[in-house]
C-alpha cells in the first residue's frame, strides 16, 4: 500500500473495480487503531489487520464468508517489534500474508534481519506444507527471483532484493512444494508488480517482480488465472506496487 490511510481511495477504487474475494495487504504505515476498518466494511469488506506505526503493516480482507485468525506474527521472528506476517483461515483456504525485510543497504544489520527472517518464514513454510491444508503464501517478498522478473537484471547485482543468498531461499520454497502462481502460468512474459517512482519507471516499463503468490501442492490444481492489474501503477497517488491477483476453483 505504501500507506493505507493516504492511498485509502485508490484501494476502494480498486475492490470496487476487481471485487476481489480476498485481498492482502502490505506496508500498511499505520499502527493498530488507526487501520480504516469502518471505510472497508462500508465497502463490503471484513479485516484483519496487524499494524505498526510508521512502518510495515499487514493485514487481510474478505467479502464472502468469515476471517478466522490463526497466527499473528511469524514464529522466531527475528524482531517480533516489527507487523509482517498475518494468516487466517478464510473460506477453506489458510491465508499468510506477508511483508519480508527489504534487507538494503547491503551487508549490514538491516540485510542480516533479512536473510534471519526468510529462514524463520523457511521454517514456517515447511510446517505448513506437512499440514497437508490449502495454503497461499501472499506478499510482498521483496525477492527477484530470477534475472527475467527484472528489467536490467545487471543494475541489480548488488541489491539486496537480488542477491544468490535471497534468490537461492525463494527457489527452495518453490522446490519444497510451493507453486509460484503467477509465473506458471505466464512462463516467458515479462511480468512485474513494482516500479519505482524514480526515473520514469512507470512510463518505460522499467520494472520488478517481488510480489508473490505461491500455492501449497494441495491448492495448486484448483488454480485457474493469474495476473498483474498493472494499470492501477498509472492511476493518480497510486503505490509504487500493482496489485497481483489469482482465481482458484471452488474447492
Amino acid at each position: 500500500m505504501n500507506g493505507i490511510n493516504g492511498r485509502l481511495p485508490v484501494l476502494l477504487r480498486w475492490v470496487a473495480e476487481a471485487q476481489p474475494d480476498v485481498v492482502c495487504l502490505q506496508e500498511l504505515k499505520a499502527p493498530q487503531d488507526k487501520f480504516p476498518a469502518k471505510a472497508l466494511a462500508e465497502a463490503g469488506y471484513q479485516a484483519l489487520w496487524h499494524g505498526q506505526p510508521r512502518w510495515n503493516g499487514v493485514a487481510i480482507l474478505a467479502r464472502t464468508g468469515t476471517i478466522q485468525p490463526t497466527r499473528r506474527g511469524l514464529p522466531d521472528d527475528p524482531d517480533p517489534t516489527q507487523s509482517r506476517y498475518l494468516e487466517a483461515a478464510v473460506n477453506g483456504v489458510l491465508v499468510a500474508c506477508l511483508y519480508l525485510p527489504n534487507g538494503n543497504p547491503r551487508p549490514g544489520p538491516k540485510y542480516a534481519y533479512k536473510l534471519a527472517w526468510f529462514d524463520a518464514l523457511l521454517a514456517h513454510a515447511a510446517f505448513l506444507l506437512d499440514s497437508g491444508l490449502p495454503v497461499v503464501l501472499a506478499g510482498d517478498f521483496n525477492v527477484i527471483p530470477t534475472p527475467a522478473d527484472v528489467y536490467k537484471p545487471e543494475r541489480w547485482q548488488d541489491d539486496a532484493l537480488f542477491t544468490p543468498e535471497i534468490r537461492d531461499r525463494f527457489a527452495r520454497l518453490i522446490t519444497a512444494g510451493w507453486t509460484d502462481a503467477l509465473r506458471t502460468l505466464h512462463l516467458d512474459a515479462d511480468l512485474y508488480t513494482f516500479w519505482d517512482y524514480l526515473r520514469h519507471s512507470w512510463s518505460r516499463n522499467a520494472g520488478l517482480r517481488v510480489d508473490h503468490l505461491l500455492l501449497s501442492p494441495t491448492l495448486t490444481p484448483r488454480l485457474r488465472a493469474a495476473a498483474v492489474d498493472a494499470h492501477v501503477r498509472g492511476w493518480g497517488w497510486a503505490s509504487d506496487h500493482g496489485p497481483v491477483w489469482i482465481e482458484l476453483a471452488e474447492e
